[in-house]
């Protein structure tokens, strides 16, 4: 006989069933049946007390856990950490509202953690108005250390920034505009020689590699629609990009840069705009002489080392890099033009982010860098104004 058979649901003791919750305490409890006959040594039992209610006594024999409270250390361990991440917060928001010139709102009279989450809030809207390039806050707990860490960033809004040279070209060989052209000219030596701008009959620029890429789909199928007509853009694009990067290479053009600012006198719309954009770009060569448009550049936005992943950092470029939205190329009009960004844009659809410059800066009572992205923000404008006007 199998010794485990029926042994399951034969007992005749049922097993308890606990309750959800208990039976009230203070209502229907019937009183003892007192005996006027025998106050003491009575056999027989006085009636029990029960609720009128059918409900189970499992309650009565539940053994609860015993209530944990928390005791007077950890409270106080809990209440100094709070006074300590309240100090380093507002000895942080201190040092950023020195630095961002910025009246705080007075939020230490709220309790902690009310305090902060408004105090976050009001500097978030005031460097939103405040700070061309802020991108982000944070509130860095590290080392025992709270601190504010700030992000700035240009946004470059999507946008390709490629200065045509074949439109200079044809203006340095025109009477009404060849002293205009000398001074765009002159700011493309500057944005060449000195701020780093690519240009696209150099073999390791992204562009020539796209304009070889067209050149060997052109040979290699003859049967394409006004493939003749697309070889001869092309062959005009390299020679004249040839011509030009020699001219725009050429260091007398930054020499003369301010003579010629000296002696142009503008005769209409056209020369005045060339006028005004000379100004400014020559301003940053002054100004900023020796300054890279990739100085604050970081490869896949990694600013700090901390924020890399090894094997991405170095395997995998994952952002569009800014030497291939930023450059010098032919012209914008005809079909190489059309098909060049059709093919670059194809590309940039496979990205999710771009890089740009950035910095970033930390509040923990150390000095801030003085750091900061105006080169950048003069020199973006400078280089839209120069395609407006070539375009």
């Amino acid at each position: 006989m199998n010794a485990t058979k029926n042994n399951i649901g034969n007992n005749s003791t049922t097993r308890r069933k606990k309750t959800k919750t208990t039976a009230p305490t203070t209502k229907g409890i019937r009183r003892v049946d007192a005996s006027n006959e025998r106050q003491l040594g009575s056999s027989e039992r006085p009636t029990e007390i029960s609720s009128n209610l059918s409900t189970s006594d499992a309650f009565l024999k539940t053994c609860f856990m015993p209530k944990l409270e928390e005791n007077d250390i950890t409270i106080k361990q809990t209440k100094r950490k709070s006074a300590k991440i309240e100090r380093d917060f507002y000895k942080s928001l201190s040092q950023l509202a020195k630095h961002y010139d910025i009246t705080t709102m007075p939020t230490q009279h709220f309790n902690y953690p009310y305090n902060i989450s408004l105090a976050l809030r009001d500097i978030e809207a005031q460097l939103k108005t405040k700070s061309e390039n802020w991108q982000s806050i944070r509130l860095i707990e590290k080392a025992s250390k709270t601190y504010f860490a700030i992000e700035e960033r240009c946004n470059t809004g999507a946008t390709l920034f490629y200065v045509p040279v074949v439109p200079l070209y044809q203006f340095l060989h025109n009477k009404v505009h060849r002293k205009a052209a000398c001074l765009l000219l002159s700011v493309c030596a500057y944005l060449y020689r000195n701020a780093d701008i690519p240009y696209y009959r150099q073999e390791d620029s992204y562009l020539y590699y796209n304009y070889e890429m067209l050149n060997d789909w052109l040979q290699q199928d003859e049967e394409i629609e006004d493939s003749h007509n697309r070889k001869k853009d092309l062959q005009r694009a390299e020679i004249i990009g040839d011509m030009m990067g020699q001219k725009i290479a050429d260091c007398r053009n930054l020499i003369f840069f301010e003579q010629r600012l000296k002696r142009f006198r503008p005769k209409n719309r056209f020369d005045k705009e060339c006028l005004q954009l000379a100004e400014k770009a020559f301003k940053l060569y002054c100004d900023y002489p020796n300054e890279s448009i990739f100085r604050n550049a970081h490869y896949n936005n990694a600013v700090k080392s901390e924020d890399m992943d090894e094997d991405d950092y170095y395997n995998e470029e994952t952002v569009i890099a800014m030497d291939k939205y930023i450059s010098f190329f032919a012209e914008s009009d005809g079909l190489i033009y059309d098909n060049l960004t059709s093919m670059v844009n194809n590309e940039f659809n496979e990205y999710a982010e771009t890089q740009e410059p950035m910095i970033f800066k930390t509040f923990n009572g150390s000095d801030i860098t003085d750091k900061n992205l105006d080169f950048e923000n003069q020199l973006f404008k400078v280089l839209n104004e120069l395609c407006r006007l070539l375009n």
